[in-house]
């Protein structure tokens, strides 16, 4: 399996940090496109070396894991006896000391331009969109960005998945706004995910099962254009609000993907892969001709509309070498393709099964596991 580090130069070490420090951490990593683990270790060798560090205030502390190198976790904890300080302390001073010698670059917000537009999807089903798009934008949160994800599934996997409920079939929808058969403000229709570091950065927009009336609707629409433009139309009035977008699509390649792909488009004076796809696969063949099948759809769609769609790479899900060479043969195949690059590997671990089971973000689930990071690397390398 692949994991975010090499389990024979790292070690894990868990401590006790306030929620303040550890946010900050991860925010200032995203923004300077840092793994956490790299970050803390040069801070815990800095601190080695300097004199002594004025004390933080751990209090209220929580739990925070992460990988040093081999023999390093050692050293630190006799450099807090000689120091003659907690271990916890010297975790929190080599993290403050990291902080204040990186200082943010604070780059110009998204939302001056409007929200970045990440839609996920496959026409294969089962590849773990849901879990993938999921995971992401609860990344990006975590960094501090202020992220919207959007259940456009009419299964509503992703809803439930998070213990939500689907909205009334009766009531407002996304569908019905996309088809302006909708009263009041679409804001209105979400909910905030709460928990772990994300919180109050993060938002829903539940799923409707009248989404799968949508293709048909579109379908017979007097409008040339609203085919393309519906979701657009009606997402335009939340993008000022958020810095990314995070659409979990359906699995298929009908006109409701069609809208998703037009409106992760380039658009006018937007640089190059701000806005884009991502493709969740799986190391097996099927994945590779449900890749082949999207690829088409998108050719086609920006030839017939004059119009740049980025694909910002794969996400192998559940990935397993012990599963033998059909798996590694095939994750070659993906790494080889080169241009859209492979993202991230999410192993084939129980951390995302549980976090469903029990209803909670993976992120807060299991905040510190393998599939955890392997989201940040890939929220981390979507937005830089």
């Amino acid at each position: 399996m692949t994991a975010p580090y090499d389990p024979s130069d790292r070690e894990k070490v868990v401590a006790k940090l306030p929620a303040e420090l550890r946010k900050e951490l991860k925010v200032r990593a995203a923004e300077l496109g840092k793994d956490i683990q790299d970050a803390v270790t040069e801070g815990v060798e800095a601190w080695r070396k300097a004199k002594e560090r004025p004390a933080v205030d751990t209090s209220g502390g929580t739990s925070f894991a992460t990988y040093l190198p081999a023999g390093l976790y050692g050293k630190l904890k006799q450099d807090s006896k000689t120091r003659n300080i907690s271990y916890n302390q010297a975790i929190a001073q080599s993290i403050r000391l990291w902080l204040d010698g990186n200082p943010s670059p604070r780059p110009q917000s998204p939302r001056a331009t409007g929200a970045r537009r990440i839609i996920f999807g496959n026409q294969k089903g089962g590849v773990g969109k849901t879990s993938v798009s999921a995971g992401v934008a609860q990344a990006l949160a975590e960094s501090g960005h202020r992220t919207l994800l959007i259940d456009f599934d009419p299964q509503g996997h992703l809803t439930k998945q998070l213990g939500y409920p689907l909205l009334d079939i009766d009531n407002a929808s996304l569908a019905k706004h996309m088809l302006g058969e909708a009263r009041g403000a679409l804001n209105e229709l979400l909910v905030p995910i709460k928990g772990g570091d994300f919180e109050e950065h993060l938002w829903l927009l539940p799923a409707c099962k009248d989404a799968f009336l949508l293709d048909a609707k579109l379908a017979t629409s007097r409008s040339v254009r609203i085919k393309e433009t519906a979701l657009e139309k009606a997402l335009d009035p939340l993008e000022q609000d958020f810095d990314y977008i995070v659409v979990d699509c359906p699995p298929s390649l009908g006109y409701a993907m069609d809208t998703a792909l037009y409106y992760c488009r380039t658009r006018e004076n937007e640089e190059a892969n701000t806005s884009g796809i991502v493709i969740p696969v799986l190391a097996e063949d099927s994945s590779a001709d449900a890749y082949d099948m999207l690829y088409e759809q998108i050719q086609d769609l920006t030839e017939d509309l004059n119009v740049l769609i980025a694909m910002l790479g794969f996400v192998v899900n559940m990935y397993d070498s012990r599963k033998g060479y059909v798996a590694t043969s095939s994750l070659d195949e993906w790494n080889n393709i080169g241009d859209p690059p492979v993202l991230a590997i999410v192993p084939e671990l129980k951390d995302q099964r549980e976090a469903v089971r029990v209803k909670k973000p993976l992120l807060v689930h299991a905040p510190y596991g393998d599939q955890a990071g392997v989201m940040r690397t890939a929220a981390r390398r979507i937005s830089t």
